[in-house]
């Protein structure tokens, strides 16, 4: 078990009157982390921080912030084996998953620090003779940052670090399902040298997110909000940002359709679903949920898909032998995708391989012949659990695809590429791989979704659009006519 403090000010402190909350490990219910139950004063003092330490950060030079990040990413990866361990605790993730948050969020920082010299401007043509007119960019203020458990280590720090190699400072709100892997980051960030209050980090008991947050948008400091996880809780920090006019970018939920057309190589596709299924147990935004085959090579499909997912390692993440496929995060998921596979088989779905499951330990499991009628076609499982559909031709897979309320990531196989991108394109989805898989991320990358899959852009420079202000700022040259 590990004893957590939040940061504020470059100091660790319990919540005002010492409250403290709670993770258990999904598999035998032992208490993995007891964090601090924050306060709306906490929430509000972290900002509060932030806001004072904007003063001189946003005016600290890019090499001095790309440095820090530099060494943020040194530290960050120095850590591996303390995330590893505190993934498989707090939410039963397999030490692959692990290694590969830490990988990628490490590249996130290296991206962000490179990005410290390209927060550009341009001029802009007047009519008014004499005027220099130019388009500025800068720090828009204290950024809030709402991060996920699911893949802990890579959506909080894409949540802190652009933003800080804008010149904006973070209060990091981690999630109540990881304090633990959470606070490893913020350990790094310090490490790494940053002032006291440019990353402060607080934690909140489950009862008390909503208030928490409310806290922290509602303060005139904050300039900016991101916010990673379900849809649900989506719109409900958007209508909490319109309400207080703050700007917000969101990545939510997915329905990843993934395309096989009729000339795909199979081998191929199947490699790239069973990742894209199975990685991380299905608990990620972008993985594979709806596989979507020409009628003329299911069957070779869906046999050998099975076949892969059937043989993925199962297992407790915190033993030694390796494992694909860990825990889920609790009896929640295990509940609903039973759910949805009972209704799918009681509706003429066709069990693959897999089944339901007894607890957190799900095996992959494939559900073939699924039809618009099923629970699983429209919602997301979230889980090790996938519906294959099947279609006949390029249309009826394109109407496929885009027949739910989600728009993140998508992908399509086919031998003919040109027909491939041209399916490709009609997809609704803000992210879309031609052979290649539904779950990719790189850091450099303009990631989000469109339709119940969010709002705006993280990644590259695209995260410098969301986390700068743009401003119009002129200079007279030389004397100006005034009509009186």
């Amino acid at each position: 078990m590990s004893d957590l403090s939040m940061l504020i000010d470059g100091r660790a402190v319990p919540a005002t009157g010492g409250a403290t909350f709670t993770r258990r490990n999904p598999l035998d219910g032992s208490v993995a982390t007891r964090a601090p139950a924050a306060t709306e004063g906490d929430a509000v003092a972290a900002v509060e921080a932030a806001s004072r330490a904007f003063a001189t950060w946003s005016r600290t030079g890019p090499t001095e912030r790309r440095m820090q990040l530099l060494k943020a990413a040194d530290a960050l990866e120095a850590k591996h084996a303390a995330f590893a361990a505190a993934m498989a605790a707090e939410t039963g993730a397999s030490g692959l998953w692990a290694g590969f948050n830490v990988h990628l969020a490490a590249s996130m920082l290296r991206e962000a620090a490179s990005l410290t010299t390209q927060i550009s401007g341009e001029l802009i043509p007047s009519d008014v003779p004499g005027s220099l007119a130019m388009g500025v960019r800068q720090p828009a203020g204290v950024v809030v940052g709402i991060a996920p458990w699911n893949a802990p280590v890579i959506l909080a720090v894409r949540a802190i670090a652009t933003p800080l190699a804008c010149g904006n400072t973070v209060v990091l709100k981690g999630s109540e399902n990881c304090p633990r892997t959470h606070q490893l980051i913020i350990e790094a960030m310090g490490e790494a040298g940053l002032p006291p209050g440019v990353v402060n980090y607080v934690t909140n008991a489950p009862a008390d997110a909503a208030k928490v947050v409310e806290a922290m948008v509602a303060h005139p400091a904050v300039r900016r909000v991101n916010f990673t996880g379900s849809t649900r809780v989506g719109r409900l920090i958007a209508m909490t940002c319109a309400k207080h006019l703050k700007p917000v970018v969101l990545e939510l939920g997915g329905k990843a359709p993934f395309v096989v057309l009729d000339d795909a190589n199979v081998a191929d596709a199947v490699d790239a679903a069973t990742f894209g299924s199975f990685a991380n147990s299905g608990q990620i935004c972008m993985s594979t949920e709806r596989i979507v085959v020409d009628e003329r090579i299911a069957d070779d499909f869906v046999a050998r898909f099975a076949a892969r997912a059937k043989a993925l390692a199962l297992g407790d993440p915190r033993g030694t032998d390796p494992v694909v496929l860990g825990s889920v995060v609790d009896m929640s998921t295990v509940d609903h995708c039973n759910a949805l596979i009972e209704d799918a088989l009681a509706k003429g779905a066709v069990l693959a391989c897999g089944g339901v499951a007894t607890n957190t330990l799900m095996p992959a499991t494939v559900l073939d012949r699924v039809t618009p009628a099923m629970r699983i076609y429209h919602e997301e499982t979230f889980g090790p659990v996938k519906g294959v559909v099947r279609v006949d031709g390029a249309e009826a897979a394109i109407a496929c695809a885009n027949d739910n309320a989600y728009g993140l990531s998508a992908a399509v196989f086919g031998g003919d590429v040109a027909r491939a991108m041209n399916v490709a394109a009609r997809i609704e989805s803000g992210i879309c791989h031609v052979n290649g898989p539904t779950v990719h991320d790189e850091a450099q990358m303009p990631f989000g979704g469109v339709k119940g899959s969010g709002l705006g852009r993280f990644g590259g420079k695209a995260g410098i659009h969301e986390f700068t202000e743009l401003r119009w700022v002129t200079v007279q040259t030389a004397p100006r006519h005034y009509p009186f």
